[in-house]
């Protein structure tokens, strides 16, 4: 009668797969090296998908005959490893992380018995991939109101599950919160912003495993991202609409006091209040109202530019505004100062440093996906918009 082997090491995903290799160790007689002793007889099989496994699932590695698993290694095509645990028994392997798609994995098994089996397969292609920008960027040091912000390309309708993937950790231990909302550009976002401003000379990481993790209609993540960033100074500027002047704040210290025109009071030129968060120091740039919907009011090149929403307001010099400086609020929005003093504050602020608007002067407060808003949030609304709430 013909003798069929018996299977001894299973390879699945999560939901079992089902091909079969067989490899087994050394069988040979003794040989002068071995002294005449007889080799493990253990016999492993190794079950595999193929081409076509499912993502996003763990692997798990079975052992059905032999004595204890002592190490399995999963690798990928690009040289990207597994990690996984063996089972308190001895009986299984399952890896820490998710099975990318399209991607080739090989497996390697071994056994205390001195067996050991190899296999490969491949997950499925995906048929949308999605990506993500994050900000700010790797190695920069910001201010104290930046928040850690990531854009997705496409739809994420996985929220809960792609947040489970994001973890923030900071030299000091800071509390925070991820939020999510739609950004200015339409697409999905998720902020990470402290409980209260950062403190200076904080390290920030965030490791985004993502890889392996299904967003939803907006495809797959097949890759992870991370990225590191310090706080800078401790500082942020004041600026009071009623009073017409811009302060900035070193330490709790006023370092400098300088007059200024905002938006003119009474319709859509009217500046936006609240706490908002310099984004971009933008140098020269040219200024044309019908981008922001004022028709053909004005087209400029304004110097020392510095954007505080998305929707184009700036503080930035306005010589052209000189005589209502320190008295009046009449411009088209922005916060205007002389050359000197627009230079001066230029120079000081970083990227990330809060500014906070006050007065009655102003059409509202600025909105959360307006720039970063979420700092006109209390800290109980902000927590209500991570998806693990």
């Amino acid at each position: 009668m013909k003798r069929i082997p018996v299977p001894a090491l299973l390879v699945t995903t999560a939901l079992a797969l089902a091909v079969s290799a067989c490899s087994g160790g050394s069988d040979g007689a003794g040989d002068a090296k071995g002294g005449g002793r007889e080799a493990p007889k253990t016999r492993i099989s190794v079950n595999t998908t193929g081409a076509t496994a499912e993502a996003g699932k763990p692997v798990v590695v079975t052992l059905a005959e032999g004595e204890r698993l002592q190490q399995v290694s999963v690798t990928d095509s690009k040289g990207g490893r597994l990690d996984g645990k063996v089972a308190a028994d001895g009986k299984s392997w399952t890896s820490s992380r998710k099975a990318t798609p399209g991607t080739a994995y090989a497996v390697e098994a071994r056994d205390t018995a001195g067996g050991s089996a190899k296999a490969e397969f491949s997950t499925a292609a995906p048929e949308k991939v999605n990506k993500l920008t994050l900000a700010p960027g790797k190695n920069t040091t910001v201010g104290i109101a930046q928040p850690l912000s990531i854009v997705f390309d496409h739809p994420v309708k996985n929220k809960a599950e792609v947040e489970k993937h994001l973890k923030v950790t900071t030299s000091n231990d800071t509390e925070g919160s991820w939020g999510w909302m739609q950004d200015w550009s339409g697409k999905d976002r998720v902020d990470w912003r402290p409980k209260e401003y950062w403190k200076s000379g904080t390290k920030v990481t965030l490791d985004a495993a993502l890889s392996g993790t299904d967003s939803g209609t907006g495809g797959w993540f097949v890759r992870d991202y991370t990225t590191t960033f310090s706080i800078g100074r401790n500082q942020l500027v004041k600026v009071d609409l009623d009073t017409h002047r811009l302060r900035l704040l070193r330490d709790g210290q006023v370092v400098q006091d300088v007059p200024m025109s905002a938006g003119t009071p009474g319709g859509e030129k009217a500046s936006w209040r609240g706490k908002t968060v310099l984004m971009s120091k933008e140098g020269t740039i040219n200024m044309r109202s019908e981008t922001v919907g004022l028709g053909d009011a004005y087209d400029k090149m304004v110097d020392y530019s510095m954007r505080l929403t998305w929707s184009g307001m700036y503080a930035h010099a306005a010589p052209w505004n000189a005589a209502y400086f320190g008295s009046a609020n009449k411009s088209s929005g922005c916060i205007g100062m002389s050359d000197a003093n627009a230079r001066s504050v230029y120079d000081a602020v970083q990227v990330g440093d809060p500014f906070e608007i006050t007065g009655s002067d102003a059409k509202g407060t600025q909105a959360l996906n307006n720039g970063y808003g979420e700092w006109n949030l209390s800290w109980s609304e902000w927590q209500a918009r991570s998806a693990l709430r």
